[in-house]
């Protein structure tokens, strides 16, 4: 499991009601295609692989406290086996919402194992901090800065 925390200035409840609603990951979540709901507790998720690979896997939520914590997990089947969990608490000072995640995953085994492998990074920690940044950025700004306008400019001279 890899575990990282961000502040983030925006109210516990709104930043939980947002996550809790697991179609709104792809916002964020740059290696996530997309999300659909398949009942009150499960999702199924695509996610963007390797060389143009798609990986899809089942998900039921699971340790839901309201306000506080949200944890899912792979349902038998998934060609990922992987489990997560956030928990929003006040930050001190009424400065926002301390936003933690857990993100753990056992890739399968195989070509399919390598793809994965490379899909979550070489390092989970520089994965888990990316989409945590990303999602502080959406909530506090209502978008995610990038480097795409700078990028273009210099292409273009």
């Amino acid at each position: 499991m890899v575990g990282r925390s961000v502040t983030i200035d925006r109210p516990r409840q709104e930043l939980f009601s947002f996550w809790r609603d697991f179609t709104n990951l792809p916002q964020f979540m740059e290696a996530i295609e997309s999300i659909q709901m398949t009942g009150e507790n499960r999702s199924a998720w695509t996610v963007r692989a390797p060389a143009g690979q798609t990986v899809t896997l089942e998900t039921e939520t699971v340790d839901v406290v309201e306000g506080e914590q949200i944890g899912w997990r792979s349902v038998e089947g998934s060609q990922i086996e992987t489990s997560g969990k956030v928990s929003f608490t006040d930050a001190p000072e009424g400065r926002g919402t301390v936003v933690s995640a857990e993100i753990g995953y056992v890739p399968p085994a195989g070509d399919l194992g390598r793809l994965v492998a490379k899909l979550f990074a070489a390092e989970p920690n520089i994965q888990a901090r990316h989409e945590l940044k990303r999602f502080k950025m959406l909530m506090e700004t209502g978008e995610i800065a990038t480097g795409s306008y700078y990028r273009d400019q210099k292409d273009n001279k």
